[in-house]
C-alpha cells in the first residue's frame, strides 16, 4: 500500500512523526508537509506565487505552501501516481463540528478526497486552558487509534468524495474508552477581537475569541469526544441542504424568468 502522509502543523511536528511510523505498518509512507506550521489557513491552493519542494530525507518532503498544495503537489507532481491513502494529522488540537471549515489539516484530506482518493483527517483534542508541551500530549495514542481504525473492513470502500474526520481525546491509550461514529457538531466561541495599536499609532487586531464549549448535541463528535471516546465523522464534499431543497423546488423562485424563450416549471 502507497500512503501519503500530510498536516498542517508543519513537517517537523511531533503528531506528524507519530503517525508517519504507526502508518509504516501498512505500508510505503511517503510525506509531504508544509515548511511552516499552516493552522487555520483553511482549504486554498497557491495561485500567485511558485512554490518549493525541499527534500528531507527518504520519502519525505516539505513544500512552502498550504496542506492543499502539499497533496497537490505531492501527488501530481512527486508521485505522479494515486497513492492508495492519504492520510492528514496528528493536529495540536480538535478539529471538531465547524471548525472542519477553518482546518488545514481536514483541507489536506479533503483535497485528495477532491481527486477521488481515500482520505484521512486525524486530530488529537488538546486542552489549550493547561500547559502541556509537545513531550506530554498523547500523540502516540493518536496514532494507535488511526491504525486501529484503517485496518477495519468497515472503512476499505469509503462512498467516493467522502472522507473520515478522526478525533482522539488527549489520553493515555488505556483511558480511551473506545471509538463511537458520531455526527458534526457546533462549537461555541467568544467572537471577541483584540485592538492594539503599533509603535506608529496605528490600529491592528488579533482574532479568533476563546472556546466556549459545544451545543449539548447527544452522539456529535463534540460530544463524544468530551465523553472520553475517539469520534469518527463521514464528511461529503456535497454541502447541499437537500431537505430545504426540496421544500425551495417548485415556489415562487423557481418562476422568476430573464428570457422570454424560458418555460415554466420542471420536466
Amino acid at each position: 500500500m502507497k500512503i501519503l502522509l500530510s498536516n498542517d502543523d508543519g513537517v517537523h511536528a511531533e503528531g506528524l512523526q507519530f503517525l508517519y511510523h504507526e502508518l509504516k505498518k501498512l505500508g510505503e509512507v511517503w510525506v509531504v508537509a508544509p515548511l511552516e506550521e499552516k493552522s487555520t489557513t483553511g482549504h486554498s491552493l497557491t495561485l500567485h506565487k511558485p512554490l518549493r519542494m525541499i527534500k528531507m530525507g527518504p520519502r519525505f518532503y516539505g513544500v512552502s505552501g498550504s496542506p492543499a498544495d502539499c497533496v497537490y503537489l505531492g501527488i501530481r507532481q512527486l508521485l505522479k501516481t494515486m497513492p492508495d491513502l492519504v492520510v492528514s494529522g496528528i493536529n495540536r488540537g480538535a478539529n471538531l463540528g465547524q471548525d472542519v471549515y477553518y482546518s488545514g489539516t481536514v483541507s489536506a484530506a479533503r483535497e485528495a478526497c477532491i481527486l477521488g482518493l481515500r482520505s484521512f483527517a486525524v486530530s488529537l483534542s488538546v486542552d489549550y486552558t493547561k500547559f502541556q508541551t509537545e513531550k506530554e500530549l498523547h500523540y502516540a495514542t493518536a496514532a494507535k487509534v488511526a491504525l486501529k481504525v484503517l485496518k477495519t473492513s468497515a472503512l476499505r470502500d469509503l462512498p467516493l468524495h467522502t472522507l473520515m474526520n478522526l478525533n482522539v481525546p488527549d489520553l493515555p491509550l488505556g483511558k480511551v474508552k473506545g471509538v463511537r461514529v458520531a455526527h458534526q457538531g457546533f462549537r461555541l466561541y467568544s467572537g471577541s477581537i483584540l485592538s492594539r495599536k503599533d509603535h506608529r499609532g496605528k490600529d491592528y487586531y488579533w482574532v479568533g475569541g476563546h472556546y466556549k464549549g459545544f451545543r449539548k448535541d447527544l452522539d456529535s463528535d463534540c460530544h463524544v469526544v468530551d465523553s472520553g471516546y475517539a469520534s469518527l465523522t463521514p464528511l461529503k464534499l456535497d454541502a447541499t441542504d437537500t431537505s430545504f431543497l426540496g421544500v425551495l423546488r417548485g415556489t415562487e423562485l423557481e418562476s422568476i424568468r430573464f428570457s422570454k424563450g424560458a418555460k415554466k416549471g420542471r420536466k
